[in-house]
């Protein structure tokens, strides 16, 4: 029996939680999990290193990477195959600590059950 998940801080919930191509019908709906989103925004948008993103994120590098390398894959697929693309689910706690980075000691406001795979 597997181990399981450590839950991932996030820092909030997205605003906007979905994405359609324009133009066509999506023949396929991609999940991109809330803990992917936050490691995309955190190396990607935001332009931390693996290792900022693990403290921020309360895991390690590793595991952010696993996360990242998921999240790219799912964005990807659904900009190249035109799918929908809808963020929510995963493993995570909702950061109320907003002031400072680095680990976390509030847990709570979250919810951890398993993630959407797609």
């Amino acid at each position: 029996m597997p181990r399981p998940k450590r839950p991932r801080y996030i820092d909030a919930v997205p605003r906007v939680t979905e994405f359609v191509p324009r133009g066509i019908v999506p023949a396929e709906e991609v999940i991109l999990s809330l803990e992917e989103f936050e490691a995309v925004r955190l190396i990607d948008y935001d332009g931390l290193d693996q290792t900022q993103a693990a403290d921020i994120m309360n895991v390690s590098r590793q595991t952010v990477g696993r996360i990242l390398r998921a999240g790219r894959f799912k964005l990807a697929k659904a900009v190249v195959a035109g799918c929908r693309l809808t963020v929510s689910g995963g493993c995570y706690h909702i950061d109320d600590n907003r002031s400072g980075r680095g680990r976390r000691r509030h847990r709570g406001g979250g919810r951890c059950g398993r993630s959407d795979r797609s």
